[in-house]
């Protein structure tokens, strides 16, 4: 179940996260749809690595944001993300896309808190598990070790 995230006072993520996607959307490349993402993962050591969508003009070779995310920290040396931000300039906070779910889920767990903003300060806190429920693991695949 998602849950929208209150004006309550109480922090759920650390602005400096949030601030981080919102930064690295001003540099996406998205001279087609003109629809710009950032993302941000924090990894289990506290640090934030950041990513923004790429379109090609083959749309289906583009980047989304939170893979690109994923792919500096992989590069970057670490492998769990604990916490994700993502953030777009559209009415209503935008999900990441099936395959973006799934590479969340395959470096975070189901509890992973993932919060999804607009440019105009609208905010959905959920997680990995509430993104993805039934994701595909490694036990699904019998025998291969």
């Amino acid at each position: 179940m998602m849950r929208r995230q209150g004006n309550s006072g109480a922090k759920v993520w650390p602005m400096t996260l949030l601030d981080a996607a919102r930064a690295v959307r001003e540099r996406a490349y998205v001279p087609y749809s003109k629809f710009k993402v950032g993302a941000a993962v924090r990894g289990a050591s506290g640090a934030i690595y950041h990513g923004c969508n790429v379109e090609n003009v083959a749309y289906p070779e583009g980047t989304c944001a939170e893979a690109g995310a994923i792919a500096l920290m992989v590069a970057s040396g670490e492998t769990e993300l604990v916490e994700v931000a993502v953030i777009a300039d559209s009415p209503s906070p935008v999900p990441p896309c099936g395959g973006c779910r799934q590479k969340l889920a395959e470096f975070g767990r189901s509890d992973t808190p993932v919060l999804l903003a607009t440019t105009a300060g609208a905010t959905l806190a959920t997680t990995i598990g509430e993104l993805l429920p039934g994701r595909f693991q490694v036990a699904h695949m019998s025998g291969l070790e």
